[in-house]
């Protein structure tokens, strides 16, 4: 191939007013290396930015922000086509980001879906969705996408000034240094008006000394919404957090515009299934001496242990701004109490490392509003709520101890398939209360201590049919829950997912990835020059998919392995920006001209990982947990990236390759949803594939 572009000179610049304008704009920073990176820190900054930011208030789309994070490579990946183009205007960045931050502050989109496939709160309410509602999903997609193109236009047209792995060593430094700040943002609980001031401060780098001015009143603009939208509101690592006051005491705790996500509330006004346990088990200061909350929140579930005499409480939650709050808020002040003891972490991981025997364990309400990460469909406690997971807490039990789990499942099938995970894991018939009133609760017990109970204090599991139908929240329906085979499909660790009935593709997200699929086609067509697009680089776009998916099972393998917290995502994702920035470093010190062996050696860590399944890593001890799985996980994204970065450095047309590539990722990350019918395990099937399929495209441009 013979490329297109004269190195230096900006193919969207050459001609016009607009080249004379722009050429009058000297840039503060001038050096092609130094502005790509602060492009790439910009980048994956406001990237971050938008998957933390823009769920806060649009309700319910922290269950579908992968679809912002598709939006990024897509509109990264039209950026830099669009710098083909000899006449093509796009309003700049910062206009962009005041457009999007207005319409989400201004618009206050409510994502309400009937759909129970997701199951989240809200999911089945009597009020349909409507086809408007539904549209707010590619309205987003789409807002995201057309403000990332400006921003990742110039990369277009500096990837041609500087040697191709030169300009990719400084693309992955900023992208190092963009999660870096992240990680220090959420570590800290800063505030939004931080995010949007260190993205004003990489924008104002980037623009010509000219156009600054107005681009800092744009980007004021902007801060100020933030800033104003931000007023009484908490930040943590996974949400945004509002506290209502509660009557008669106590606060409502609204995360994410979803409501009343839990509640501060004295014990007693708590729902009754807080104390069934308790009550089914009298004399707890006898009895339990020793128990396991996982998931304690703001601690309601603690509180009403500690009433009932529990002798010493470990409390685990994930989110450290709620449980902090619960601290200071609470007006039971449980976590004041000398007997309790908080842990800070993901509750699979917790039991995972614990030494302790408990004699009653509690699933507290484990129900979260937001993804473990955009690269994946996994919730907060997707791997909590596993027939493994069950499993393991059933070790952590005493001989006479107790596993008890409760929510509002508010679908029947659901108080079934958990039924039948907890019966499936303690190999009997768990015992099962449910509610009447909102949401279908329940309560699941099971363990040895239900021996312990007098003989014909429950029968087989019926319901009251004169009560089923009750609006208050009491008791409709008791006993010994029968397991049975024609149960809904388990939640296992390759298949964590909990709030599916049965292995498939729920139809909202084949709508939803097809709508943003056709969106990704008209703007491809719509901006890239037809000579552009005869250049597509179909190996490089083979690679992205793969890479995308390869992406997924390091994070999954290491969310099952250390916790799904965002401590572990962001340090995956260091990680693996690491081996890509040492696979190129590699890559231009030594010529690698056999890269056949490379391939050679990645199909066999492929296969590798295909004959060692990431549960059967489990080991006790962490270190050699840690060594393992680093070697399993990252080995392959070291090998991949020396394939990708050896392809990038004699391409031809490195502006196109690099788009080519960003495009692939973002299709391997639609791809990642077939995860729901096959689990993430075979997941390395289409990733052996796609790598093949680059081998072969490499071996015929090179013929």
């Amino acid at each position: 191939m013979t490329s297109s572009v004269s190195v230096g000179q900006p193919l969207a610049e050459r001609t016009g007013i607009w080249s004379r304008l722009k050429a009058q704009d000297t840039p503060f920073i001038t050096d092609a290396r130094s502005r790509i990176y602060v492009v790439s820190f910009s980048l994956l900054f406001f990237e971050l930015l938008c998957i933390r930011w823009i769920p806060s208030y649009v309700r319910y789309l922290s269950y579908f922000n992968n679809f912002i994070l598709l939006a990024s490579f897509l509109g990264m990946g039209l950026g830099i086509l669009a710098a083909r183009r000899s006449r093509f205007w796009f309003p700049p960045f910062p206009l962009m980001l005041l457009a999007l931050v207005l319409v989400v502050a201004l618009n206050r989109f409510d994502l309400r879906i009937s759909s129970t496939t997701v199951l989240y709160y809200g999911a089945g309410e009597s009020q349909a969705a409507s086809a408007e509602n539904f549209m707010v999903l590619p309205i987003i997609f789409g807002l995201v996408a057309a403000t990332f193109i400006p921003l990742a236009r110039p990369l277009g047209t500096l990837f041609t000034q500087v040697k191709p792995l030169t300009g990719y060593t400084f693309d992955i430094l900023g992208s190092l240094s963009g999660i870096a700040s992240f990680f220090v943002i959420a570590y800290f609980s800063l505030p939004p008006a931080v995010w949007f001031t260190i993205l004003g401060v990489l924008i104002t780098l980037l623009s010509g000394k000219r156009s600054a001015l107005l681009a800092g009143v744009l980007l004021l603009a902007s801060l100020g919404i933030a800033f104003a939208l931000q007023i009484g509101a908490y930040w943590s690592p996974y949400y945004k957090i509002l506290l209502h006051p509660a009557q008669p005491s106590g606060y409502i705790v609204d995360v994410n515009n979803a409501g009343g996500h839990q509640s501060m509330i004295p014990w007693q006004d708590k729902e009754p299934f807080y104390r069934r346990v308790y009550e089914v088990f009298p004399g707890a200061e006898k009895h339990f001496n020793h128990a396991l909350i996982l998931g304690a929140g703001s601690g309601s579930d603690v509180a009403t242990a500690l009433a009932y005499g529990v002798s010493s409480v470990t409390a685990v939650e994930i989110d450290p701004e709620i449980q902090a709050l619960g601290a200071q808020f609470h007006p039971n002040h449980p976590y004041s109490d000398p007997r309790v003891n908080v842990v800070i972490d993901d509750g699979r991981a917790f039991l995972r490392n614990t030494n302790q025997k408990y004699d009653l364990i509690i699933f507290a309400l484990p129900d979260s509003l937001t993804l473990t990460s955009s690269v994946a469909n996994l919730r907060l406690e997707s791997f909590l709520l596993t027939q493994d997971s069950i499993a393991s807490a059933r070790k952590a039990l005493t001989d006479n101890g107790i596993l008890v789990l409760y929510n509002y499942y508010r679908e029947q099938w659901l108080v079934d398939k958990l039924a039948g995970m907890v019966g499936g894991a303690f190999d009997q018939q768990p015992l099962v209360s449910t509610y009447g009133g909102w949401g279908r609760a329940a309560v699941i017990m099971a363990g040895p201590r239900l021996r312990s109970l007098p003989a014909g204090s429950f029968g087989a599991y019926h319901e009251d049919s004169s009560a089923v139908n009750a609006k208050d929240l009491r008791v409709i329906g008791e006993g010994y829950y029968p397991v049975t085979s024609g149960a809904p499909t388990p939640a296992t660790d390759d298949w964590p997912f909990v709030y599916l009935r049965e292995k498939g593709f729920p139809s909202i997200y084949i709508a939803g990835l097809a709508t943003i699929g056709l969106i990704s086609l008209v703007g491809i067509f719509g901006i890239a020059p037809r000579r552009t697009l005869r250049q597509f680089d179909w190996h490089m776009f083979f690679l992205g998919m793969a890479f995308a998916l390869l992406e997924v099972k390091a994070l999954i393998t290491f969310a099952l392995l250390f916790g799904s917290t965002w401590i572990v995502n962001s340090l995956v994702f260091f990680a693996i920006l690491t081996g890509v920035l040492l696979a190129v470093l590699v890559n231009a010190r030594f010529k690698v001209r056999r890269i056949w062996i490379s391939y050679v050696l990645l199909f066999a860590m492929l296969v590798l990982n295909l004959l060692v399944q990431p549960n059967s890593l489990l080991f006790q001890n962490p270190a050699l947990r840690y060594v393992v799985a680093s070697f399993l996980a990252f080995a392959p994204v070291f090998l991949a990236n020396i394939i990708f970065s050896n392809s990038f450095r004699d391409s031809e047309a490195a502006d196109v390759a690099f788009a080519s590539n960003l495009l692939g990722i973002m299709v391997g990350g639609m791809l990642e949803y077939f995860s729901m019918v096959t689990g993430y395990y075979l997941l390395l099937v289409p990733i052996i594939v796609f790598y093949g399929c680059a081998l072969l495209l490499y071996r015929r441009v090179r013929e």
